[in-house]
């Protein structure tokens, strides 16, 4: 997969550890940008802080329509498949991006709220949250 070209991939596997979600940016007028969306999201599934970390996706360059290659349908069927919430943005003029940050929080502030410190156990931390769940972490 040669979505990053391999010298950006070090660097960016270190900030997948350290984020407590990501907004998942494709371009709207590419269509390899759009294919590549799964390949990113197992990427940050196998780097970051647990397996099913919060993802906002944003189809970026709303602003330029008449070069849209991807319709906004089927973004929203890739999304739903991942079950990720989906939003256009345009960095160009500001279209969405506090919108797309504001929901990326509220994920953030949700799982937070839902993972509740217990008891220190052996040095460390118990989640109430993690008894129930085969996954890495209280995520």
């Amino acid at each position: 997969m040669s979505m990053c070209g391999g010298r950006f991939r070090s660097l960016t596997t270190a900030f997948y550890r350290d984020a407590m979600g990501f907004l998942l940016l494709f371009d709207l007028t590419s269509e390899q940008s759009f294919l590549n969306i799964r390949g990113w999201l197992e990427q940050l599934r196998t780097h970051a802080y647990c397996d099913s970390p919060d993802v906002v996706l944003c189809g970026n360059k709303a602003d330029v329509e008449d070069r849209r290659a991807i319709s906004e349908e089927r973004v929203r069927q890739e999304a739903e498949k991942y079950g990720l919430p989906y939003v256009e943005t345009s960095a160009a003029t500001g279209h969405n991006v506090a919108r797309a940050v504001e929901m990326l929080l509220d994920l953030v502030m949700t799982r937070i709220q839902r993972t509740v410190d217990v008891l220190p156990v052996s040095g460390k931390r118990l989640r109430l949250d993690q008894a129930s769940s085969s996954r890495r972490c209280a995520c």
